[in-house]
């Protein structure tokens, strides 16, 4: 039996992985951490769930959570999801959530009596793509860590390293997942508010390679992660979709309009002005011109991970005509 701590526990993601663990026989106890005071029956209900409300920036309260709930309900494992998702934020408090958060959560975990395994959900985004680089990305690939690297990137990348930096130093089983982007609403995907426009610009005379990850494989993964009793280390999480950044635009069904690359950044900040989006240009120029896709081999020889669920374009597409007035409500963790 595994007791278990989520972080991030009313995100999509967190919310769905929690749903996945309170269903599983091999799962005794799940305490999921959110920002919400009322999460909703949809966590509230679910046998084996407990439920804490905490501010994760707030170290007394993180403290104060790890050695009184985590303590008593005997948590051995923490899977760590939580990050600020809006990419247009930036400053003290969201690198504090960012990474703050992440460091002292690690340093708590390793010197806590009950926790064993630490599970931190990273980004495939922190590798760097160039046309000089491999298209197929492993393991070893360079990070994004240059001056101009945007700080949702740079925070993304200073909390992989710093929990990496773990690894084999302390009494804790430590994972990292660095993970391709989950294309679903209120994820923080940047593709997602990409593909919401009425119209998708791209760069004429480029139609770079994507891999995207459903929500239903990211959870897997993580479960993978958590359950595999040996599992240590760095591991590449891809999705079942690889495709071209325009068999993308189509199969959402959006107009694709090539343009000249120098107008798109400063077309969709505009855009982001006017109409408070997300999506930036200038953090995903990268991915607009170079392919960059995750090699999963060693996920599956040791998590046993392959992705098996494709997208479903007709399921996004709901959230589109939903409108947007209840995503700022979950930005955060």
């Amino acid at each position: 039996m595994t007791r278990v701590m989520i972080t991030g526990a009313t995100t999509p993601i967190g919310a769905s992985f929690v749903r996945r663990l309170a269903f599983d026989d091999a799962i005794e106890q799940v305490l999921a951490l959110g920002l919400e005071s009322d999460p909703g029956p949809e966590l509230l209900e679910l046998p084996k769930v407990v439920y804490r409300q905490i501010d994760l920036t707030r170290g007394r309260s993180l403290r104060d959570l790890l050695f009184t709930d985590v303590k008593q309900l005997g948590i051995e494992a923490v899977v760590h999801t939580a990050h600020h998702r809006r990419a247009t934020d930036e400053g003290p408090r969201i690198h504090r959530l960012n990474v703050g958060v992440t460091r002292e959560l690690m340093q708590l975990c390793q010197h806590h009596p009950t926790v064993r395994r630490f599970v931190h959900r990273s980004h495939g985004a922190v590798y760097k793509v160039k046309a000089d680089q491999p298209a197929v990305i492993g393991e070893d690939h360079p990070l994004n860590l240059g001056p101009s690297t945007p700080q949702w990137i740079r925070d993304r990348v200073e909390a992989d390293l710093m929990v990496c930096s773990q690894m084999g130093m302390c009494p804790m089983k430590v994972v990292v997942l660095r993970c391709a982007e989950v294309l679903a609403p209120r994820s923080g995907s940047q593709l997602y508010d990409y593909v919401s426009s009425r119209v998708c610009m791209r760069p004429l005379g480029y139609d770079p390679m994507i891999n995207l990850l459903s929500l239903d494989d990211q959870v897997e993964a993580l479960y993978r992660a958590l359950v595999t009793e040996d599992a240590q280390g760095v591991f590449n999480i891809p999705g079942r979709d690889t495709l071209p950044l325009s068999e993308l635009i189509h199969m959402m069904g959006r107009p694709d309009v090539p343009m000249p690359g120098v107008l798109l950044s400063p077309l969709y900040r505009l855009r982001g002005r006017l109409e408070r989006r997300e999506f930036r240009y200038d953090m995903n120029h990268w991915r607009f011109h170079f392919s960059g896709v995750l090699d999963g081999r060693r996920a599956k020889a040791v998590l046993g991970y392959e992705p098996s669920h494709p997208l479903r374009p007709t399921e996004l597409a709901v959230h589109w005509h939903m409108g947007e007035d209840t995503i700022d409500l979950m930005r955060q963790q």
